[in-house]
């Protein structure tokens, strides 16, 4: 049976068809690469190279067992990846979900990057609602959710995405017509609540208790979606601060969107149960870490 470092010299020197730079490669001396050439030769009884003081060349056996042996070894490197991934729990299926239609494309490039390193997993991609996602990563039903932080008791991270804030107003608003404006307005306008089963800390980060400076912010109704809350909106039930995609993904006649020029940006990543360890989702949170890291450098 040939051996695998019988193999992975013999492979080398067919491509390399020099000593020395086969023993560079494979951190051996050239007396090592020449032996267990040697030692091959004597097993199959005939030469493999034409050895000369200027060149080294293959003879038809060398490269008839090169043309052999090269797919084989290929299968065999790819066995023990997949072996590896295996001991690894880098198989079955990863259950990840998105909110927002603005997030996909970028989750589809980790997906992507994800299903390049680990082909034997499986991602199912699918999108969540507002009144679900929390619930979701609670019953497992979810492996790992793309959303705006903060999101109470989870662990979140990588940012993926940021965005500045806008705040919906209905069109015909007074503040539908400035340029911007401060978020202590939404001191003097009902602001639109989302849904109760949302986080407390998301909650306060988008629709404040208080504005910077302290003064209280009336609240407006609840809507059970986006959709909901802008219809909310506009008809004039009050305004709602979002990111400023909603522009594109969300636009309506009857909404103005007005750029808040003194919020904070929005950021939006991983969110996974702080428990949910598993190989599968430390390596998709890894790999979303180098496409965040990648679209940075653009």
């Amino acid at each position: 049976m040939l051996e695998r470092v019988e193999a992975e010299t013999f492979l080398t020197l067919a491509e390399e068809l020099h000593f020395g730079r086969t023993a560079e490669r494979l951190r051996v001396t050239t007396g090592r690469v020449s032996q267990v050439i040697k030692k091959l030769e004597r097993r199959i009884g005939g030469a493999l190279f034409e050895r000369t003081s200027r060149t080294v060349r293959l003879t038809a056996v060398g490269r008839q067992l090169a043309d052999d042996l090269v797919p084989l070894v290929a299968a065999m490197e790819e066995a023990l990846r997949r072996a590896a991934d295996a001991s690894r729990g880098v198989t079955g299926e990863l259950r990840v979900a998105f909110l927002g239609e603005w997030t996909a494309p970028t989750l589809l490039e980790v997906v992507g990057l994800f299903s390049e390193r680990h082909p034997d997993c499986r991602v199912d991609v699918r999108q969540a609602e507002l009144a679900n996602s929390r619930a979701s990563l609670l019953d497992g039903s979810v492996d790992v959710l793309v959303a705006s932080f903060p999101f109470d008791g989870m662990t979140c991270g990588p940012v993926l995405l940021t965005e500045e804030r806008v705040l919906a107003v209905a069109a015909g608003h007074p503040l539908a017509a400035q340029e911007s404006v401060s978020v202590e307005v939404l001191a003097e306008h009902p602001v639109v609540q989302y849904p109760e089963v949302t986080s407390a800390a998301f909650k306060r980060d988008r629709t404040p208790d208080r504005t910077p400076s302290g003064r209280p912010v009336p609240q407006g109704p609840a809507g059970g979606s986006l959709s909901e809350m802008l219809t909310l909106v506009a008809m004039g039930r009050g305004v709602l601060p979002v990111g400023e995609h909603a522009r594109r993904y969300h636009p309506r006649p009857d909404v103005s969107y007005v750029p808040l020029r003194d919020a904070e940006p929005i950021r939006r990543g991983l969110v996974r149960l702080r428990g949910n360890t598993t190989e599968r989702v430390r390596e998709f949170v890894r790999a979303a870490a180098d496409v965040a890291a990648s679209n940075r450098t653009l």
